[in-house]
Order: structure tokens, then sequence, then C-alpha cells
């Protein structure tokens, strides 16, 4: 079963359809799970809507932090603007928006940053059509490309 042609009998395994959204290269879908995971995270985001929770948060991040139930590593994440992380934490992109924002950043710096690239590169790349959709699209034809181009040799 693919996410292009997902299997359409009624007994299909939801488990192993959203696991399949995993394998896409470079890409965290926003899932349920990940919408979950992310709750506290993402209200904190929300919180700095407010201009007075913006002022606290730049006051002291990591006391502002501690008044969220979050994981570890998405506090550390937050500390330091580390947006794949925050999205694998269960961050909605749309409301790490707020802190990116606070941080007086763009969408495009943001973006950016996720793939590696400065702000400018990544603008360029845009403009000229963005990425191309030829190559791998899946974490498992790369692994097994990979297999294949370095096999190990017995012992």
């Amino acid at each position: 079963m693919s996410i292009d042609q997902p299997d359409a009998s009624p007994a299909r395994d939801i488990h192993g359809y959203l696991a399949a959204f995993d394998d896409i290269p470079g890409t965290r879908v926003f899932t349920a799970k990940r919408a979950r995971k992310g709750y506290q995270l993402n209200q904190f985001a929300m919180s700095l809507m407010k201009a007075e929770n913006r002022d606290r948060f730049r006051a002291d991040e990591s006391a502002y932090l501690d008044e969220w139930k979050l994981t570890p590593t998405a506090k550390e994440a937050v500390l330091k603007r580390d947006y794949n992380t925050m999205i694998d934490e269960g961050g909605n992109i749309y409301f790490l928006a707020k802190l990116f924002s606070t941080d007086g950043k763009s969408f495009q710096f943001a973006a950016g940053s996720m793939t590696g690239m400065t702000q400018e590169d990544y603008a360029a790349m845009m403009a000229s059509g963005g990425r191309s959709p030829e190559g791998a699209r899946s974490l498992k034809e790369i692994a097994a490309a990979a297999a294949m181009n370095n096999p190990q040799e017995d012992r």
C-alpha cells in the first residue's frame, strides 16, 4: 500500500497507511498523533500572540518555557530554534510561526533554516520553481539503494 494508491478496501490498515507518511524524505506530516504530542508546545507558541507574553518570553526564555509541560527535547528545540525538532515534537508550523515572528524572522527564514539553506538561497530556489520532484520518493528506497551501493562483507 502506498500513499499514492491507498488500499480502498473497507478493512484498510489505518496504522500502515499512517506509517507510510513517515517514509517521505524531508517531510513531516502533521498527524493526529503529532498534534497530541505537541499540544503543550503549540499552546506555548500560541501564547506568544499576546505582547505581554512575548515580553516575558524574551526576558527569560527558559523560565517562561518552564511554565509549560514541554518534553525536554521540545524545550531544548525551542531554545535552539531547531524548527525540525519542534515539528518532530508535534509542533505545528503555523503555531510555531508565532515563535519566529517573536524573533523578528520571516516564514521564509524559518523554511530556509529547516532545509539547511540560508534565507536567500531558499528564496532563490523557490523563485526558480522549488525543489525538483525527481529523485528518491521514499526513505526505504534510499536505504535500499545505499545498501546495494555499500554491501557489507561477511566476516
